[in-house]
């Protein structure tokens, strides 16, 4: 197979491994309504499953990133994915909310240990993918790996819909079925990347200056908005539910609409980029996410799904593209770069569920979720801030595969 092929089937199946990890990040808020209903939980119980999930997430992606940073781990894609699928597989079987805790962190624990790795490989082979001109070989390559997470996450909905809707919280253990089709598919990623190892094929970008200043500043604005995002996506399904009836039905729909349109807004994202640049596209995105996400709240009636979809492009056009910019502005720590950018994108923002519900508990749900709107204005503040990165293409001669960090 030539190399520009076999690369290109690395992305495909990344992407496709990428979305059987995600959609357990997906199930999770996908679960709340059945654990509300099922278990009697009130919005500050069903927000600490968002916590759980998200709280071991937050802190070991980045330790996992540091990892890689200092070897290479392929290894933990297919772990990782059997990890992230076995902890929301258990997570219905016991009554206990203690031991439901904890199998949804074994599973945030997985979700972080798969995604620095595999945004390092991602980003190799979508470099090597491409023909010279690097909107091809990295924008768009990350675009796609990309699109396999949030399409892993449309799918969440859908696959609890099926499954839990139908038997209850007792058939979790058949969510376990993406996961093993997720660590299957990596496997021939390995072996190429072994191959390519042993033919002394498996070089890497040589890392220029880090600009940790900007780093930085992309950090805090993925961290707002991961908590739109979080926050939005934890209690969308029982608002929805709320507003326009038609009960868990309706909320299974807004969540879809939620996840379905990120799939669209990432490839987006890199052909846009390739136009305007990164920097640009992701604050003017982050505008429009700011509007939309005041419509789902106060707009009536089932025009909350056009703006739910809106929320969605906007929150997901820069997705990608702040992957690739953390990548850039830390290249001596592709991995650490990796981990806290696509981590915490959608993990952090978790942290801030438990306050959401509390607040949700005491006033209205509504009133808890209409401080979201301003993370996305704070989000494209920062932007405002920040250089398009200038990004050196030279490769390291050596032949091997260590990290850039080494």
């Amino acid at each position: 197979m030539p190399k520009r092929s076999s690369d290109r089937r690395s992305i495909l199946l990344l992407s496709v491994g990428h979305s059987c990890v995600d959609v357990y990040q997906g199930a999770v808020a996908a679960l709340v309504p059945f654990f509300a209903a099922e278990r009697h939980y009130g919005y500050a119980a069903v927000s600490g499953v968002v916590l759980a999930a998200s709280l071991l997430s937050s802190v070991a992606q980045p330790l996992f990133g540091a990892l890689t940073d200092r070897r290479p781990l392929p290894w933990l894609l297919p772990v990782s994915t059997l990890l992230g699928g076995a902890g929301i597989a258990l997570s219905g079987v016991g009554g206990s909310y203690g031991l439901m805790l904890a199998f949804v962190a074994l599973s945030g624990v997985g979700v972080a240990a798969y995604h620095p790795e595999s945004a390092r490989v991602a980003r190799l082979a979508a470099r090597r993918a491409g023909d010279g001109r690097r909107g091809l070989g990295t924008h768009r390559g990350m675009a796609w790996f990309s699109l396999g997470g949030n399409l892993g996450f449309a799918a969440a909905p859908l696959l609890v819909a099926a499954v839990v809707g139908t038997g209850g919280l007792r058939l979790t253990p058949l969510l376990a079925l993406p996961a093993l089709a997720g660590a299957a598919l990596c496997l021939p990623v390995l072996r190429e990347l072994e191959r390519r190892r042993a033919a002394g094929e498996a070089r890497e970008p040589v890392p220029g200056a880090d600009d940790r200043a900007a780093f930085v500043r992309l950090s805090l604005a993925v961290v707002c908005r991961s908590v739109a995002f979080v926050g939005l996506s934890t209690f969308l399904s029982l608002f929805t539910a709320q507003r326009l009836g038609g009960g868990a039905a309706a909320g299974t729909a807004a969540l879809v609409v939620l996840y379905a349109g990120g799939a669209v807004g990432s490839v987006l994202g890199g052909a846009l980029a390739d136009r305007w640049g990164r920097v640009a596209v992701a604050r003017w995105s982050y505008l429009v996410a700011a509007v939309a996400v005041a419509g789902v709240l106060l707009v009536p009636g089932p025009a909350l799904y056009l703006f739910v979809a809106l929320t969605s492009a906007g929150l997901y056009v820069p997705f990608s593209l702040q992957v690739t910019l953390g990548q850039d502005y830390l290249p001596s720590r592709i991995g650490t770069a990796s981990g806290i950018t696509l981590g915490l994108t959608v993990s952090v923002g978790g942290l801030a569920s438990p306050v959401i519900g509390a607040l949700a508990d005491a006033t209205s749900l509504r009133t808890a979720l209409l401080p979201l709107v301003l993370m996305p204005v704070l989000s494209w503040a920062l932007f405002r801030t920040l250089p398009e990165p200038v990004v050196s293409e030279r490769v390291a001669p050596e032949a091997g595969t260590a990290p850039v960090g080494r």
